[in-house]
Formats: C-alpha cells, sequence, structure tokens
C-alpha cells in the first residue's frame, strides 16, 4: 500500500495565512477583514504588505459580515477572519440574509474550529459549524487536511463566484500533501487504493486516517483513503465508485456526527447504494477544556478510533 510521511508540522491556519499573503500579490481585488484576531488567524503578513486593503472591525463579527457583503458590490473579494464558532453561530442571520441569499462573494474564513481549539474549552470549541453553513443555499464548504492544502484552497476560492466556508485549525498538524498541488473544489483525493473498506475523512481526520490504514494493514485489512477537502459539493461520484469495490465505509470528521460530512454520505448511500457505516465524530456533545490531543483521544477522533470503526463496519458487510 501508498504509505505517506513527513518531515514538519504546522498549523493549517497558517496556510490560511500563506495563501491570504499571495493572493495579496497576484489578486487586486482581495481584500481583508478580520474581527480582532489577526495573530491568530495569521493575517500579518497580508496586511503588511496591503495596508490599504485590510479593515480591522474589531470585536464586531455581525458587522464584520456586512461590510464584506458590501464590498463585493464594488467588485471586490472580501475574506472575513475570525474564530469559527464566530464566524458562524454568532453571526448566522447575518451570513443568511446577507450573504447567501444574494449569492454574495465572500469568503468566510474560519480558524480554532473543532475540539482541537484546546485549552479554550467548550463555549469556544464548534463542533456544529460544517451543518450550519452546509444547509445554506449556495454555500461552498470546505475542510482542508494540512497547511500545504489550507495554502491551495484559499488562492483557489478567490476564483470561486460566490460564498465559501473556509474551515481551518489551530494545532500543529504533519504536512503530506505536495506544496504544488491543485486545488479543485469539489473533487475528492483517493490517498490510497484498498479493497475491504472505504475512509472518508476530512480536515485534522485525514491524516488520523492514513496513520489507521497502516495499522489496518499489518492486520491483513485493506483500506481505501478518500480526503474530502470539500464537504459542499460532494463528491460523490468519488464515494461511490469506492464503495461499489469495498463494501462498506467509514467517515471521519472532527465535528458533530449530526450534520456533518457523515450524514451527506449516507444521503449519498440511502440513495444511490446503501452500504454499511459507520462515524467517528463526536456524539451529540459540547467539548471542553484540554490540550487537542486529550480531546482527541476522549471524543474518539484520533487513528485508534479510526481503527475500531473499520472493524466494526466491516462485520456488518
Amino acid at each position: 500500500m501508498k504509505t505517506y510521511t513527513y518531515t514538519e508540522k504546522k498549523d493549517t491556519r497558517s496556510g490560511f495565512g500563506a495563501g491570504l499573503a499571495e493572493l495579496g500579490r497576484t489578486n487586486p481585488n482581495v481584500v481583508a477583514l478580520c474581527a480582532d484576531l489577526i495573530g491568530s488567524l495569521k493575517m500579518n503578513e497580508f496586511i503588511k504588505e496591503n495596508p490599504e486593503r485590510f479593515f480591522q472591525i474589531g470585536i464586531a463579527e455581525a458587522n464584520m459580515m456586512g461590510i464584506a457583503a458590501g464590498l463585493t458590490i464594488g467588485g471586490k473579494i472580501p475574506f472575513t477572519g475570525t474564530f469559527a464558532n464566530f464566524s458562524t453561530g454568532r453571526v448566522y442571520d447575518q451570513i443568511r440574509q446577507s450573504i447567501a441569499y444574494s449569492g454574495k462573494n465572500v469568503k468566510i474564513c474560519a480558524s480554532h474550529a473543532g475540539l482541537t481549539l484546546g485549552e479554550d474549552g467548550a463555549t469556544h470549541q464548534i463542533l456544529e459549524d460544517i451543518g450550519l453553513m452546509k444547509m445554506l443555499p449556495g454555500m461552498v464548504v470546505i475542510n482542508p487536511c494540512d497547511y500545504n492544502q489550507t495554502k491551495a484552497a484559499t488562492i483557489a476560492i478567490a476564483d470561486y463566484e460566490g460564498p465559501v466556508y473556509l474551515r481551518f485549525g489551530r494545532p500543529s498538524i504533519p504536512i503530506f500533501t505536495p506544496a504544488d498541488q491543485k486545488f479543485e473544489i469539489g473533487k475528492a483525493v483517493q490517498l490510497t487504493e484498498g479493497t475491504d473498506v472505504t475512509i472518508v475523512a476530512t480536515g485534522h481526520l485525514v491524516w488520523e486516517a492514513l496513520e489507521a490504514s497502516k495499522v489496518l494493514n499489518d492486520a491483513g485489512i485493506s483500506a481505501e483513503v478518500i480526503n474530502i477537502h470539500t464537504i459542499k459539493p460532494l463528491d460523490e461520484e468519488a464515494i461511490l465508485a469506492s464503495v461499489a469495490k469495498t463494501g462498506c465505509i467509514v467517515t471521519a470528521e472532527e465535528h458533530n456526527h449530526l450534520g456533518g460530512l457523515g450524514e451527506s454520505v449516507a444521503r449519498v448511500l440511502a440513495l444511490h447504494h446503501p452500504t454499511p457505516q459507520e462515524f467517528v465524530a463526536t456524539n451529540d456533545t459540547f467539548g471542553e477544556s484540554g490540550t487537542p490531543a486529550q480531546l482527541m483521544e476522549k471524543y474518539g477522533l484520533n487513528s485508534n478510533a479510526v481503527v475500531k470503526a473499520v472493524k466494526t463496519v466491516i462485520k456488518r458487510k
């Protein structure tokens, strides 16, 4: 089987910062807005090079979304930046009414998503943001897996006309995708080939799925791992082609099992190819304070959890 290694770990939010800085040099219509979290969103380089194209809104996230919507009318491509909790839950009405309803070309860029925000605790850890965003008509939802893919996604969404939710995180994780990759919205990436089980994962769980596939291979189980970086629009063709071979599937995400990637996949399977499925996700719960590793272990969001889910779903075939 194909194996993946890494030489460096880096946070995906830094991938966003690098991508935004690159856009600042190549696309004069890109502007950036932030809600008092410049350092956390790694927007410093863009601001240093393009001070006239940056707007510090302060702790007024709803206002930031309204301003971003207005900027699109003049042909600008606004990238808003704050924590995922404040990018979605706090401003859902403004996103729905001012951005999604009229299809405004706003890029909602959300850091510190999921449990791996860590010690800041449940009030800041949002596990329902993918569900909130994917239910909005016309909203694209992207959740890349490492630094390189986040940078590529940030650059790619500037060329897409319409609202986008881009989700990324705080912890340093392995960089295992190519630096020169072409990011295609809505196109899944098959990482390994397998015949016994399909594992589709998104965000931080993609690396955990790859680690799980090594353990499974040693146990004689051939796992096909697919990176679903775009949750909406979902690459249904890739999922269906894989389960036609393997006959069962595990979905893995740093999100509530209600409303996330797993439910989107389940809908595709129910309509086109009913297949045994297991979910690696949080179980209708809020988070708590702890290190990212501690929380991923407690809430079952790591390679061990993926291995366990695979062994369960194979028995259901």
